[in-house]
C-alpha cells in the first residue's frame, strides 16, 4: 500500500516546483515621479503606461500620494514606460529592461525635462546644441536638428523681414494720411505700396497685407485725377480682391470696395459690393447704405440714393447723417402742385428733417434743417445750440 502511494506524492512535488519556477520569472518596475517644481508629486493624476517591446504587452497603474508608482509582476522583457498626466504623455523613458531578483527603477523629473525642452527650442533658434544634448543624439539625429535649426532659421529671417516690411507699410501709411501738403501725400502713400509688396512677397497668405496694400492704393488714387486715380483704384480693387480670396466674405473689405467704385461712378459694381457688406455683417448695413446713397448722389442719380437713405435710417433708426440727407432729398423732390399752386413735398421730409434735429439739435446740418422745415410751414419745436454757448439762468 505504502508504493501505491509514493509516485501521486511525487508528482505532487514536482507540480509545486513548477509553480515556484514561473513565479520566479517576474519583474518589478518602479519609480518616484517629482512636478514641475521639483517636489514629488502630491496628488493621484499620473498615469503609468508599461508597452513591452519584445513582445506585445500593454500594462498601466496610477501614481500613488507621494507620487511613487509600482507594478511588479511584469514578464521578463524590455518596456518603453511613459507618464500621462489628464489624458497627454508629457514625458518617456524607452527600451527599459527588466531584471529578475530587484526592482529596476525608472523615475520621472517634471522639472528637467521642462527645462530641458526649454534648452531644447533654445538650441532650435539659435542652432547650438549644449554638450549634455549633443551626448545624447545619434548622429542622425544631430542632422535632423541641424536641418531643422536652418529651417528654423531661415523661416525667423523671413517673418523678421515680413513683420518689417508690413510695419513699415503701416507707419507710410499712417503719414500719406496725416500729411496735409497734397502734393506729398501721393510720394509716402508710394512708399506705402512699395512696403506692402515686399510682404505679399514674402508672404502671399497674409490678408493684412493685401487689405493694407488696397488702403494705400486707394489713398494714392484719392491723391491723384484722370487715368492715374482711376488706375490706382483698380488696383486697390484688385488688392482688396487678393485679400478676399483667403477671407471670404470680409464685410469691411466689401465697404471699402463699393467706396472706390462709387468713386470711379461704377454704380453696379458698387451697389452689388455694399449690398454683400450688408449682408455679411448686419451691423455695417446702415453704414453701407448710407456710402450707397452718397455714391449715387455722386452720380446725379438722387432718387435712387434716397431709397439707400432711407435703408440706412430703417437698419438704425438713431443715423442722424442719413436722416438729414433723406430729408434734404425729399426736399429737392418737392413739385409745384396744379390745383393749389403750393410746392408739394414726399410724405416723410419734415419727418425725416425733424428726426435730424431730435437726434442731434446742434448738429452740423441744424440750421439747414430748421431752415427747410420753416420753409414748409412747419413749426419746429426743438431749440438749436450753438457748441459751447452759455445757458442763460
Amino acid at each position: 500500500m505504502f508504493a501505491r502511494f509514493q509516485r501521486p506524492l511525487l508528482l505532487g512535488g514536482i507540480v509545486f516546483l513548477a509553480a515556484c519556477s514561473a513565479w520566479a520569472q517576474t519583474t518589478t518596475l518602479e519609480g518616484d515621479i517629482k512636478d514641475e517644481n521639483g517636489q514629488p508629486m502630491k496628488d493621484k493624476g499620473a498615469v503609468i503606461v508599461l508597452d513591452r517591446t519584445d513582445i506585445k504587452g500593454h500594462y498601466q497603474v496610477k501614481s500613488g500620494k507621494k507620487g511613487h508608482w509600482l507594478y511588479t509582476g511584469l514578464p521578463f522583457g524590455k518596456y518603453d514606460v511613459s507618464i500621462e498626466i489628464d489624458g497627454k504623455v508629457v514625458d518617456k523613458v524607452s527600451g527599459v529592461a527588466t531584471k529578475y531578483g530587484d526592482s529596476t527603477p525608472v523615475d520621472f523629473d517634471l522639472q528637467k525635462m521642462k527645462q530641458s525642452q526649454a534648452a531644447t527650442q533654445q538650441s532650435g533658434q539659435t542652432g547650438q546644441l549644449t554638450q549634455e544634448q549633443a551626448k545624447g543624439m545619434t548622429k542622425e539625429q544631430k542632422d535632423a536638428f541641424e536641418a531643422q535649426a536652418k529651417k528654423n532659421s531661415e523661416a525667423m529671417k523671413k517673418n523678421k523681414a515680413l513683420n518689417d516690411a508690413f510695419n513699415a507699410g503701416q507707419d507710410a501709411l499712417k503719414m500719406a494720411a496725416a500729411e496735409q501738403d497734397k502734393t506729398q501725400k501721393g510720394p509716402k502713400y508710394q512708399v506705402a505700396i512699395d512696403s506692402f509688396t515686399k510682404a505679399g512677397e514674402l508672404d502671399a497668405s497674409q490678408v493684412a497685407v493685401w487689405n493694407s496694400l488696397g488702403e494705400a492704393y486707394s489713398g494714392l488714387g484719392d491723391s491723384q485725377t484722370g487715368d492715374d486715380r482711376n488706375k490706382s483704384y483698380d488696383q486697390a480693387i484688385a488688392a482688396y480682391n487678393k485679400g478676399l480670396a483667403l477671407k471670404p466674405n470680409d464685410a469691411a473689405v466689401y465697404n471699402q470696395m463699393g467706396n472706390i467704385f462709387g468713386k470711379q461712378k461704377k454704380i453696379p459694381e458698387a451697389t452689388d459690393a455694399l449690398t454683400k457688406a450688408a449682408q455679411f455683417d448686419p451691423a455695417m448695413a446702415p453704414k453701407a447704405y448710407f456710402n450707397m446713397g452718397a455714391n449715387l448722389v455722386n452720380g446725379g442719380q438722387p432718387e435712387k440714393a434716397a431709397e439707400f437713405f432711407k435703408k440706412a435710417t430703417e437698419a438704425d433708426a438713431n443715423y442722424a447723417e442719413a436722416w438729414y440727407q433723406l430729408g434734404s432729398l425729399d426736399m429737392m423732390a418737392g413739385k409745384v402742385d396744379a390745383k393749389t399752386g403750393q410746392q408739394a413735398y414726399p410724405p416723410d421730409t419734415a419727418v425725416a428733417l425733424k428726426k435730424y434735429l431730435e437726434l442731434q439739435p446742434a448738429g452740423p446740418h441744424a440750421a439747414e434743417a430748421t431752415a427747410m422745415l420753416q420753409a414748409m410751414g412747419e413749426t419746429v419745436q426743438t431749440k438749436i445750440t450753438v457748441p459751447g454757448a452759455k445757458k442763460k439762468k
